[in-house]
C-alpha cells in the first residue's frame, strides 16, 4: 500500500502581508494607548477638572455627565479627576518597580551566565524561593516593617520581577555564550566581564525590553491588587484599585464608580501586552521573516 504524505503549503505572499500588518497593528494600537495614558498621567500633575481631594457632598453618586464628564463618588469626588490622578500613581509605581526588578534581574542573570556553576545554581533556588512569595504577601511583610505606602508597593512589585528578568537574562545570556563570536571573543583573551558587556548584553537586551513591556501589565493589576487590600498608596491619593475596593458597596446604586477604575485597568493592560507583543514582532528578525 502506497502512502502519500501531504506537505502544508507554505504561506501565500499576501498572509504574509496580513500577518504583518496584524503585528504592526498590534504595535501603533498598543502604542497609541500607552502614550495616551501617559499623557493623562503627565496631565494630572498640573491639571484636573475638579481637585481630586475636594468632596462635594451635596452632588454625591451623581452619575456620567449628570454632574462632570464622569459624575462623582459617594463623597462627592470627581470621578474623572480621580482616574486622572490614579493613571499617574498606577503607573508611576508600576514603571518604578518595573525598571527596578528588571535592571537588578537581569544584572543576575547575565552574571549567573558568566559564572556559571554554584552561583547559577544559588540564582535559580533564589529565584525559586522568590516565586514561592506572591507580590501581595510580600507587600504584607514589608508593610510590616515599612509601612504601607508608594514605596512598600514599588519594593514589593520589584522583589517579584527580580527572578523573572532574571531567569529570563540567563537562559538568553547562556544562548549568546554559545555563539561563535563569543567563542572567538574568548579565544583573543577577553575578560568575562567584557564579553558579557560588549557582546552578550547588547544580543539579549531587545527581549529584555521586550519582557519589561510585557511584566508593566502586571506590575499594573499587582498595585491594583495592593491598593485594593489597602496596601498601596495611603489615602487621599486615589488610586484605581481603591476606587474598586470603595466602589463595592454602591455596585447596585451606582455601577460605574466600579465600571470606570476597571475599565482603566483593563485599558492599561491590554495596551503593554499588545506594545509587548508589537515590539517582539519587531526587534525579532526570525518573527520579522514569517
Amino acid at each position: 500500500m502506497i502512502t502519500v504524505e501531504t506537505v502544508a503549503p507554505a504561506p501565500s505572499r499576501r498572509s504574509r502581508y496580513r500577518l504583518r500588518a496584524l503585528r504592526r497593528a498590534n504595535l501603533i494600537v498598543g502604542a497609541a494607548i500607552i502614550l495616551a495614558l501617559v499623557g493623562v498621567a503627565v496631565l494630572s500633575l498640573f491639571w484636573t477638572p475638579v481637585p481630586p481631594a475636594k468632596m462635594q457632598i451635596v452632588h454625591k453618586l451623581q452619575p456620567p455627565l449628570a454632574f462632570g464628564l464622569l459624575g462623582t463618588d459617594q463623597l462627592g469626588h470627581d470621578v474623572l479627576s480621580m482616574l486622572m490622578v490614579g493613571c499617574w500613581n498606577s503607573l508611576s509605581i508600576s514603571i518604578s518597580a518595573v525598571a527596578i526588578g528588571g535592571t537588578i534581574g537581569t544584572v543576575i542573570g547575565i552574571a549567573a551566565a558568566a559564572q556559571r556553576g554554584w552561583f547559577e545554581s544559588l540564582v535559580m533556588r533564589a529565584c525559586d524561593v522568590i516565586f514561592a512569595l506572591p507580590p501581595i504577601l510580600s507587600a504584607m511583610i514589608l508593610g510590616a516593617f515599612l509601612g504601607t505606602g508608594r514605596f512598600t508597593a514599588i519594593i514589593a512589585i520589584a522583589v517579584f520581577m527580580i527572578p523573572v528578568f532574571a531567569r529570563v537574562a540567563l537562559g538568553s545570556a547562556l544562548q549568546a555564550w554559545s555563539r561563535d563570536y563569543v567563542l572567538a571573543a574568548r579565544a583573543l583573551g577577553n575578560t568575562r566581564f567584557s564579553i558579557t558587556t560588549r557582546h552578550v548584553l547588547p544580543n539579549i537586551i531587545s527581549g529584555i525590553i521586550v519582557l519589561a513591556t510585557i511584566q508593566l501589565g502586571l506590575a499594573i493589576l499587582t498595585e491594583a491588587g495592593l491598593s485594593f487590600l489597602g496596601l498601596g498608596v495611603p489615602p487621599p491619593a486615589p488610586t484605581w484599585g481603591r476606587m474598586l475596593a470603595d466602589a463595592q458597596t454602591y455596585l447596585g446604586l451606582a455601577p460605574w464608580l466600579a465600571i470606570l477604575p476597571g475599565l482603566a485597568i483593563a485599558l492599561s493592560v491590554l495596551g503593554f501586552n499588545m506594545l509587548g507583543d508589537g515590539l517582539r514582532d519587531l526587534l525579532d528578525p526570525r518573527e520579522a521573516n514569517r
